[in-house]
C-alpha cells in the first residue's frame, strides 16, 4: 500500500504552547458564545483567526494573551513548524464565518452546532495537542489541487 503524507509546511516557526493556549482561549470564547448567543464574540474570533491565519499574529489579541500566559507560566518553548497552525487558523476562520452568518440569519441552532464541533476541535488541540485540521489537510489539498488530466487519461 502506498501512502503519501501531505502537510502544510512552511519556513516559519511557532511555539506549540502558544498554539495550545490559543486553542484554550478559543474554547473559552465558544463557551461564552454558547451561553450568550452574542454575535460579537464570533466576530471577535473571526477577526482573530483571520489575523493568525494570514501571518499577522502580531496583531492577534488571543496570540498576545497566549504569549503572555506562556511567559508568566515560564513554559519552555516547543518550536514547531507554523504551516499547520496557519492552516488550522484558516479552518477556524471558516468555522467562525459559518457561525456568524448562521447567527445573523437567525439560524441559532445551526450556529450552536457549528460552535460545538469547533469547540471539540479546539479542545482536542488545547488538551492533548491533537490538531484535527492537520488530519483534514490532505483531503483539502486533493480538492484544491485536483488534476483533471489524470482523470481523462
Amino acid at each position: 500500500m502506498q501512502t503519501k503524507a501531505i502537510c502544510p509546511i512552511n519556513n516559519k516557526k511557532a511555539d506549540e504552547n502558544v498554539a495550545r493556549s490559543n486553542a484554550a482561549l478559543t474554547v473559552l470564547f465558544l463557551v461564552i458564545f454558547q451561553l450568550s448567543a452574542n454575535p460579537l464574540i464570533i466576530l471577535f474570533l473571526l477577526a482573530d483567526f483571520l489575523l493568525r491565519g494570514f501571518d499577522l499574529a502580531a496583531y492577534s489579541p488571543l496570540a498576545f494573551v497566549s504569549k503572555k500566559a506562556v511567559s508568566v507560566l515560564s513554559l519552555q518553548p516547543k518550536v514547531i513548524n507554523a504551516g499547520p497552525k496557519f492552516f488550522a487558523a484558516k479552518i477556524g476562520t471558516v468555522f467562525s464565518l459559518s457561525m456568524l452568518v448562521s447567527t445573523l440569519l437567525g439560524l441559532n441552532q445551526l450556529a450552536f452546532v457549528i460552535s460545538a464541533v469547533f469547540g471539540v476541535c479546539a479542545l482536542l488541540e488545547a488538551a492533548v495537542g491533537f490538531c484535527l485540521a492537520c488530519k483534514v489537510y490532505p483531503y483539502t489539498y486533493k480538492l484544491t489541487h485536483f488534476n483533471i488530466s489524470k482523470v481523462i487519461q
